[in-house]
């Protein structure tokens, strides 16, 4: 009685456009596949096949359902996954299941570079209209102040790989209270969410090796749980192979 069930539970999904399960991944993929194939150039074999086990098929069809259960014979598999171009074609088809993905995840403003404040003014604005979800690291820095120029460029690299994270960079000079931001202290890293202070890093530098890199300042902020987890990585990593093709 259970796997008559389990049976046709399984048919009911595979009836259906659209799969969550290794079944349903498997006949999207198939699909995908089928429909991104340039008619002119598959072998009417290859393209039967394909087609026979991407298109859906009545369940009253005594054949369809065998086609569906029975397993993949190996040459099925071999006609998939033996050249180039199908490697080519399960990468974009990889890439666009995680761009979906990242659509129905992703929430919030994006930046992805580090913003110049001109003035105090600007600065105070910048903390108290930005929305609460939204961690903003501001550098405090001056031209001529050892570390200021590196750590600018750190935080331009990582504004790329954080662009959920608001990075921002202000002249001490231009805050209104220059006094306060002496060569002593700069340069300082203040990190704000929700309007609040969450830390303050005076002569930052100091603590990070002598000659640092991106990687020792996003290990620096991790250490004090300051950075969200990096996102669709996995898709980056596809898009940099799809771009060597």
């Amino acid at each position: 009685m259970e796997k008559a069930k389990s049976q046709s539970l399984e048919e009911d999904f595979e009836g259906q456009a659209s799969h969550t399960g290794p079944k349903g991944v498997i006949n999207d993929w198939r699909k995908f596949k089928l429909e991104s194939e340039d008619s002119d150039s598959v072998a009417p074999s290859k393209k039967e096949i394909l087609r026979q086990m991407s298109s859906p098929q009545s369940r009253d069809d005594k054949d369809s359902k065998e086609r569906f259960s029975r397993k993949m014979s190996v040459q099925e598999y071999e006609l998939i996954h033996k050249d180039k171009e199908d490697e080519n074609c399960l990468r974009k088809y990889r890439r666009q299941c995680m761009q979906d993905m990242h659509q129905k995840l992703s929430f919030g403003p994006r930046y992805g570079f580090v913003y110049e404040l001109e003035s105090g003014e600007q600065f105070l604005e910048t903390i108290e209209k930005e929305q609460k979800i939204t961690t903003i690291v501001v550098h405090i820095y001056e031209d001529g102040i050892k570390g200021c120029d590196a750590l600018n460029s750190s935080l331009t690299c990582l504004a790329a790989e954080y662009p959920m994270v608001k990075f921002c960079k202000i002249k001490a000079s231009n805050t209104g209270a220059g006094d306060r931001f002496s060569s002593d202290v700069l340069p300082t890293l203040l990190v704000y969410k929700g309007g609040e202070l969450l830390s303050n890093f005076i002569s930052v530098t100091e603590q990070l090796a002598e000659e640092f890199f991106t990687g020792d300042v996003e290990s620096f902020l991790n250490e004090y749980g300051l950075l969200p987890e990096k996102e669709m990585h996995v898709l980056e990593h596809s898009n940099m192979e799809e771009d060597m093709e």
